[in-house]
């Protein structure tokens, strides 16, 4: 007969010696937990509020002030809504302050749904060359199955983004709004990736028969073909051209025309995109700081290439954001955007969710980020926009005001903030003028052959 969990007999020698889990093992720490008045204080407040509600620290989220040193202040909030396109929205906020500011306007917002059709279309051809230079790989292997495992998501990175807009361009809102697929993209990344599937078990398939290279070519054209009707089924047809009517604060006629959509950033925006870098700090033993990497078939556009970034110590990171902030523009982040974090409060802060303290043991300050990276523990989930910060007595960041892209209803009017501990640890990525960086550091990065990564590094998680 079996034990049950609530009889206490000995465990057999044998069971010890393997690493059972014995009853009477889980008899003792039953007996601890009940005999411990913390512990059952803690069952109590997690089992009817969540573990991170349970955990909350009031004192230390009343010190996540809502003024700051420098800020800057833009159009209304945005709203990604169910969607994986935060990169997308972060990089539109950063450049719709040039707008704003150029023409004198309340409030602007540049249509996301244009960016999400063409990186769609761009990561599909993306794949589908993966898959061609991938014909003799084996299909259970870890380099296929890591292609097949996700061809299309929403997700991004700075670069990826520039690579989109050099190529295509920006429309305004109006020009193309978001669809109930751009708002939602859950069924429409669903059947595009179950296809995309389908065309490389074809593909794969053509190539064990002994199809050529040219009919192998054909059949990608096709394919892609069929999925750009599916992207414009889905999100429209973008505009190729498009009038343009905006008014200032006075209700003055501020800008009109019709305009293609590359037309449109050069007037509006008019960002010298190559300018803009991605500096990323990843203390891990594998990336030594002051060199430059890149993530091996990580991108979008084919023709441009992959991503590159600069690593650096974070206070590096830091000391260059304050001052693009300084200089009146906002700074595209990339974070772990889930840990510590006070959705509802809008707080990103270590000392405002005191797990351990809860549980009893370490959890949150268990390990350092060199070793959540490595461990797998943490990597860039989310991506932002800075646009503020405190400074102490000696200028350095305290606290740093973030826009957020979910909406006016979170946090504090749609705003967060994260202090500057919380930046230290989980902050991975940010992009910043090259003016910023040294002179050492720019050489670096102009010129240095970058160390190329496995596909599966942590630096090549995308921010959705």
């Amino acid at each position: 007969m079996t034990n049950s969990p609530n009889e206490t007999t000995s465990p057999s020698a044998s069971a010890c010696e393997t690493g059972a889990l014995t009853f009477d093992a889980i008899a003792r720490n039953a007996r601890d937990f009940a005999a411990d008045r913390s512990n059952v204080v803690a069952k109590n407040a997690v089992t009817s509020n969540g573990v991170r509600a349970a955990a909350r620290v009031p004192e230390q989220v009343a010190r996540n002030t809502t003024v700051f040193d420098v800020e800057i202040k833009q159009g209304d909030r945005t709203d990604q809504q169910r969607s994986g396109r935060c990169w997308m929205f972060a990089s539109l906020n950063t450049m719709r302050i040039r707008t704003i500011k150029k023409f004198n306007l309340k409030t602007f917002e540049f249509s996301q749904a244009y960016p999400l059709y063409w990186d769609k279309l761009e990561k599909a051809n993306w794949f589908f060359e993966n898959i061609l230079s991938t014909l003799d790989e084996p299909r259970d292997g870890r380099l296929v199955a890591f292609l097949l495992a996700d061809p299309v998501g929403d997700g991004g990175q700075w670069d990826m983004f520039r690579a989109l807009v050099k190529k295509y361009g920006v429309v305004p809102k109006e020009a193309m709004p978001d669809t109930a697929c751009a708002k939602n993209t859950y069924e429409m990344d669903a059947y595009l990736t179950r296809y995309l599937r389908k065309c490389a078990c074809e593909l794969r398939c053509a190539h064990e028969g002994g199809a050529s290279v040219d009919e192998l070519r054909s059949a990608k054209e096709r394919m892609l073909a069929n999925v750009q009707r599916m992207l414009t089924i889905c999100l429209g047809e973008p505009p190729k051209t498009f009038d343009v009517r905006l008014r200032d604060t006075d209700d003055k006629l501020a800008l009109s025309g019709t305009f293609t959509p590359r037309e449109f950033f050069e007037r509006t925006v008019g960002m010298e995109l190559d300018d803009y870098v991605s500096v990323i700090s990843a203390p891990t033993a594998d990336k030594p700081f002051g060199h430059t990497y890149t993530v091996e078939r990580l991108g979008n556009v084919v023709e441009v290439g992959g991503v590159r970034y600069l690593n650096l110590p974070v206070d590096r990171l830091k000391e260059m954001a304050a001052t693009q902030l300084k200089d009146g523009l906002p700074v595209w982040f990339g974070c772990d955007v889930d840990q510590s974090y006070l959705q509802k409060d809008g707080v990103m802060d270590r000392d405002a969710v005191n797990v351990d303290a809860l549980f009893g043991f370490e959890i949150d300050r268990g390990f350092d980020k060199a070793q959540r990276l490595d461990f797998g523990e943490s990597v860039m989930t989310h991506a932002m926009t800075l646009e503020g910060v405190n400074l102490d007595a000696n200028g350095k960041p305290t606290l740093w005001k973030v826009e957020n892209s979910w909406g006016k209803d979170h946090g504090k009017d749609g705003f967060d903030s994260l202090t500057d501990d919380w930046f230290g640890e989980y902050v991975y990525q940010v992009v910043v003028d090259k003016k910023y960086l040294t002179d050492g550091e720019r050489r670096v990065y102009d010129t240095e052959e970058p160390t190329v990564l496995a596909p599966w590094d942590p630096l090549g998680a995308l921010a959705d």
